[in-house]
């Protein structure tokens, strides 16, 4: 289940899956004792990804009608909508959700390959076979499954930098040319030098831009030099006063693009930034904003703003994330947290029966410790109203990319 609700959407999970993979490949050797907690979270993803992808030129990409589902407002234990199974295959392609989920095999493959080196070779000869389906075969999901995956996780960028990202993380994954020359030959057409600064679960394209410029920074593949410069056009939008700088932040310093589960570029950024960082230092490089030196340092300093921000340094002393600081959310929109667990209640709650609770002011009964949810709004305020999805709602899209950089903060103390 990816957020509050009880639907599996492949899509956005995928994209989970890629993050916490690359979390752990930048960031693992400083996770300590909590590094084999992130691998069996992600073996658990990628196992589901195999079975999903059994089937050849098939890609099972949804469990549940998410339209049935939100109707309900039940537990898990007492599931009785449709458990409906979607797919795509060659007739009714889905391109960016096909190349989401060659990328997460990929970088998963990368995450195993020292520790499992079977696990991690079916990981990638299967992330190989899924990229070409995604590649040969084009289209959205959209299309053909509008009326079960929209307007949930629809595919609003189109496909193109999924394709772009899921080819970067073959090449990384399998240091085959042929990678390399696909991303040479289509990175123009797949958008690998669009305006587009909004990384998430549906546009891929800064993240294979921060991606590929460590081929150039660091492994000097002098082909991919442009990924540099489309790389420092990101980190530019993001710098307030830089002559190019694009990105609204709230009056108390949060990195500000959408209503609607904002944190979740809060954390994707922070990552990316800390990323780059790494990059940039091993290279002995920096970014340049129209003459303005952007040090790996700043981009450091940046990030960890925004993670504090998110922690409790905010107008609110309040910690985004469930469980942590002396003030969290606690009426979080997630059915399996605000409803009495079977053993407080063995009698099943009806589909409907549960709403009473949804609208109650009473806390959740069931921390669910660690989760992020969607945050404040443009001014900094926070209601903790159960039925505001767009702030109150937790996924695991929003945590994935936090883990790397929560990892890499906790051990740099005075080293930023």
């Amino acid at each position: 289940m990816m957020r509050g609700d009880n639907v599996k959407f492949g899509f956005p999970m995928a994209f989970t899956t890629t993050m916490l993979s690359w979390s752990v490949i930048e960031f693992g050797g400083l996770m300590k004792g909590e590094l084999q907690n992130a691998r069996e979270a992600i073996r658990w993803a990628t196992d589901y990804f195999l079975k999903a992808t059994a089937h050849p030129d098939t890609i099972y990409v949804q469990v549940g009608d998410a339209t049935k589902d939100h109707a309900c407002w039940e537990r898990p234990e007492d599931m009785d909508t449709p458990r409906s199974v979607f797919k795509i295959d060659k007739s009714n392609p889905g391109t960016e959700v096909a190349a989401e989920t060659a990328a997460a095999l990929a970088a998963a493959s990368l995450v195993f390959r020292k520790i499992d080196r079977s696990y991690s070779h079916l990981l990638l000869n299967r992330a190989i076979v899924v990229f070409k389906f995604a590649d040969k075969y084009r289209g959205s999901y959209s299309d053909h499954l509008r009326p079960f995956v929209c307007p949930y996780y629809c595919s609003f960028s189109g496909y193109e930098d999924e394709l772009l990202w899921g080819a970067a993380w073959l090449h990384k994954a399998t240091r085959n040319p042929m990678y390399l020359s696909y991303i040479q030959r289509n990175g123009q057409v797949l958008g690998a030098d669009e305006a587009d600064y909004t990384f998430g679960w549906d546009n891929k394209h800064v993240g294979a831009r921060i991606l590929l410029s460590k081929a150039f920074l660091v492994q000097r593949v002098q082909a991919l030099h442009d990924f540099k410069s489309h790389a420092d056009n990101f980190i530019c939008s993001l710098i307030p006063g830089a002559p190019f700088s694009q990105a609204k932040y709230t009056p108390g310093g949060l990195l500000y693009k959408m209503s609607d589960s904002n944190m979740q570029y809060v954390t994707s950024t922070s990552f990316l930034l800390l990323t780059y960082a790494k990059y940039l230092k091993s290279s002995h490089m920096v970014v340049s904003c129209a003459g303005t030196t952007i040090t790996a340092k700043k981009l450091r300093t940046i990030a960890k703003k925004q993670v504090d921000y998110i922690l409790g340094s905010n107008p609110m002393k309040m910690s985004y994330m469930v469980g942590y600081g002396p003030r969290f959310p606690l009426r979080i929109h997630h059915r399996g947290s605000s409803l009495p667990s079977v053993a407080a209640h063995p009698q099943k709650i009806q589909c409907s029966s549960g709403f009473s609770v949804m609208k109650s002011a009473a806390p959740n009964p069931n921390l669910l410790v660690g989760a992020l949810v969607g945050g404040p709004d443009e001014n900094d305020r926070f209601p903790d109203e159960r039925s505001d999805y767009e702030q109150s709602e937790p996924a695991t899209y929003m945590n994935a990319p936090l883990v790397g950089a929560l990892a890499y903060l906790a051990h740099s103390f005075g080293q930023l």
